[in-house]
């Protein structure tokens, strides 16, 4: 815990589009960490390496599945420039109410 750079889930009670949006903040972290830890392992193990990078495609995929419900039908992300998991919790809220 000490070690990596965000803190636990912060959203408590709130409704299913608002933990969406505050999900894809934490799937942005995890991959950005992920993708970091990848490059590190570039010349030292090849076998955590492929771990890592099968862990970023699921990863990626889940962010993928979460996002489908944040972007609005011009492709445009509610929670963009969120930079806290109630910001982003917010936004996608807003977001939602703004989708006709």
């Amino acid at each position: 815990m000490a070690e990596r750079r965000w803190d636990d889930y912060a959203v408590g009670r709130a409704g299913a589009i608002e933990h969406l949006g505050a999900l894809d903040l934490v799937y942005t972290g995890l991959i950005e960490d992920h993708r970091h830890a990848m490059t590190t392992t570039d010349d030292l193990d090849l076998v955590t390496q492929d771990m890592l990078i099968e862990h970023l495609r699921q990863l990626e995929l889940f962010q993928w599945f979460v996002r489908a419900h944040l972007e609005s039908a011009g492709g445009s992300l509610s929670t963009a420039g969120a930079a806290t998991e109630g910001q982003a919790a917010g936004q996608a809220a807003e977001g939602a109410r703004d989708e006709p």
